[in-house]
């Protein structure tokens, strides 16, 4: 079905409703707070998240510690002695594309009541009794598309349920969903829809970049209006018009029945044009249903996430008629925390590095086409005007931009989205690490993500956020202490009260714990899968999540789930006067399984876990030589047989020959190779069809 030409933003559902409203009639400005500020020593959170928050500890999460760990005595306690006093709990998801995106889902639903197999391990409940759930670049889109969808189990938003919803869909390709030849009739239709999008947007004013289409790609896959019948059809809007800010409305959230959900993003200073991973140094931003912030201490702001977008200056509109509302899409705040392209975009060679040619070429189509169209701002960033432009004009990088340039959360090398859950006023006391890192060349994360944060956490953020408890010493060691090869609890003993830093239950994707081929370490730029893929992947890290590790061998530990329940639930022994002693069954975990600086584990107490990726459901060429192996060697065999039985014959004849017709021979060789020497080779007569980046053109704004 060819696409609607209308760009109408009266239809319903239309795909043009990603363009945000503009000119908007702002709210009284002398009594509305658009930007509220606070300092590092003297934070607040925002108001309708403290009370959602709250409400929910007292009441959907309160009755979860009640179902997950029942009266305590299968841990040794009496859970009645921790009503009031359960810690406050947050998960991070980490970023690594679909990868990241899988490994969140996979572990979420080894972690969920809902899951009937993680229930019976024990490990689902932590899900429901947590208050946060973070995500940044891969990790945002299971994020969002959790909320987007309802809160459904994690088996569902992934593969579907044959109802209302039809999963990821990801064997169909991100970028060229029709195949290669970005030249197809239904790969033109998807371009259509996207860049139809995206002018509607760039219509209204405000620059887009790259990040736009990107975005667009996002929510055909995670939001919840696109299944196989409709993609290539502008039936549906795929999720344009559906709004950060709207998470409220979803009934699973006024139910009370989901954790408090924050996107991170780094930024790239409008001063530092940068095409290299950032250093620490650039503030960071958050991204809720109620704010756009940063804790940093430079900034210690936040916006009203509704207005979003509005031109500001010294915390108010510029204008009061020109208020700007449904900037805050959600596929474009996904896009955002996963705007990857500062690095990776090479305007010079026209590459994309590290995706595949396929994906490479339909992003590079979109975006060629997008910008002979449209004006962009920076073509490689997510482009956000600044609420923040004359705010804390001591510190703030970007105090005198009216424009921010925003990019992958993991930019600075902060690779899982811990920042937010470290926050003071949060008052975290427990944060659950899923780390789906690509740090080696296997693709297993090596805890770098969680070193670099350490080591933001004790310099740039030491007045504003509550630190790491102590870790290995460097990547190397993590290795070495086998510490990413198995579930690891950190901060176990704090030495004051209350506890001088969270305990971090660190749940790495790693290999297989029974020693089972790897099939989860997959690529970050791997954009599409088999559904057997996907089903592989998932069930290893699921199955890897519920069952812990026995030392010294391939076994799962019968014990797992009661030794997380241990370490969730430990820190409420601290707020207990006098402080309750830590039972012996939850000791005999701990000892197991948390990381003593003074007497660290050893990589040889998980024997035998194998590292190089294997592909469960190979495709092409490769695997029909491999299955069929035996098969061509003796074919190939019995063909050299029969060509040396064939030529020893035509030497023969040939001998024979030979001398009667020498000199005819020698005429018609000669007629052949004259007239080879004017021949045309069949490339010089076919001209492909072919593509190429538009000049660079900055924005009509003239900006610092």
């Amino acid at each position: 079905m060819a696409f609607r030409a209308s760009r109408s933003r009266c239809e319903p559902d239309s795909v043009t409703d990603y363009a945000p409203a503009v000119n908007i009639p702002c709210p009284d400005l002398s009594t509305t707070d658009f930007v509220r500020e606070w300092t590092a020593s003297n934070q607040t959170i925002n108001p309708k998240e403290a009370d959602y928050v709250e409400t929910r500890m007292n009441s959907t999460i309160a009755q979860a510690w009640t179902d997950w760990l029942g009266d305590g005595s299968q841990l040794g306690y009496n859970s009645t002695a921790f009503q009031g006093n359960f810690p406050k709990i947050g998960i991070a998801i980490p970023g690594g594309g679909l990868r990241a995106a899988q490994y969140g889902a996979a572990a979420l639903s080894g972690l969920d009541a809902r899951n009937s197999s993680a229930k019976a391990a024990g490990t689902g409940g932590l899900l429901q009794v947590s208050s946060y759930l973070s995500g940044l670049s891969g990790g945002s889109w299971i994020t969002g598309s959790l909320f987007f969808n309802n809160f459904p189990t994690l088996g569902e938003l992934v593969f579907g349920n044959g109802n209302n919803l039809t999963g990821w869909l990801l064997d169909i390709a991100f970028a060229t969903p029709d195949g290669d030849d970005v030249f197809s009739e239904y790969n033109q239709y998807f371009f259509g829809s996207i860049l139809w999008s995206v002018m509607s947007k760039a219509d209204t004013g405000i620059d887009t970049s790259i990040t736009d289409p990107w975005a667009r790609m996002i929510s055909f896959h995670f939001l919840n209006q696109t299944n196989r019948q409709n993609f290539f059809t502008n039936d549906t809007a795929h999720g344009a018009g559906q709004l950060w800010s709207n998470i409220p409305t979803i009934p699973a959230w006024q139910q009370y029945e989901t954790p408090f959900p924050i996107l991170v993003t780094d930024s790239r200073p409008q001063n530092l044009n940068t095409t290299t991973a950032l250093t620490l140094d650039p503030t960071v931003y958050e991204i809720t249903p109620f704010e756009f912030a940063s804790y940093d201490p430079d900034l210690s702001a936040g916006v009203n996430l509704t207005f979003a977008g509005t031109p500001m200056t010294n915390k108010k509109p510029v204008n009061a008629t020109a208020c700007v509302t449904g900037f805050d899409q959600a596929g474009f705040m996904m896009g955002t925390s996963a705007s990857l392209f500062n690095q990776i975009l090479d305007f010079a060679h026209n590459t994309l590095q590290g995706f595949s040619q396929s994906d490479g070429n339909g992003l590079l189509y979109v975006l060629s086409r997008q910008l002979s169209e449209v004006r962009t701002r920076a073509d490689d960033v997510a482009n956000w005007p600044n609420p923040f432009n004359g705010v804390k004009t001591a510190t703030y990088d970007d105090t005198n931009s009216t424009w921010l340039s925003l990019i992958d959360g993991a930019s600075n090398g902060e690779n899982i989205p811990l920042g937010p859950l470290f926050v003071k006023t949060r008052a975290l006391d427990v944060i659950v690490t899923l780390d789906g890192s690509a740090d080696d060349s296997n693709n297993w994360p090596n805890g770098t993500g969680l070193l670099i944060s350490a080591e933001r956490q004790s310099t740039i953020l030491e007045a504003s956020h509550q630190q790491m408890p102590p870790l290995p010493q460097n990547a190397q060691a993590f290795v070495d202490t086998g510490a990413r090869e198995r579930t690891t609890f950190f901060g176990c003993d704090p030495t004051q009260n209350p506890p001088e830093f969270p305990l971090v239950i660190y749940i790495p994707n790693m290999p297989p714990f029974n020693g089972d081929n790897p099939t989860a370490n997959t690529g970050t730029f791997q954009l599409q899968y088999t559904p057997k893929q996907q089903q592989v992947l998932f069930d290893q890290i699921h199955n890897n999540t519920i069952s812990g590790f026995m030392p010294n061998t391939n076994d799962a530990d019968p014990n797992f789930g009661k030794c997380l329940q241990c370490a969730a639930v430990d820190r409420a022994r601290y707020k207990i006067s006098p402080v309750l002693n830590r039972s012996d069954f939850c000791q005999t975990c701990f000892t197991q399984y948390c990381f003593d600086p003074q007497n660290p584990p050893s990589l040889s107490e998980v024997p035998n876990r194998k590292q190089i990726f294997v592909d469960p459901d190979p495709q092409g060429l490769e695997n029909f030589l491999s299955e069929n192996k035996n098969k061509l060697i003796g074919g190939v065999v019995g063909l050299v047989v029969f060509i040396a039985l064939l030529i020893g014959g035509l030497i023969w004849w040939k001998k024979r020959r030979d001398r009667q017709f020498v000199a005819q021979y020698q005429q018609v060789s000669a007629l052949h190779e004259e007239e080879e020497l004017n021949l045309k080779r069949y490339s010089q007569y076919v001209r492909p069809e072919s593509y190429e980046m538009p000049a660079h053109r900055g924005s009509l704004y003239s900006d610092s």
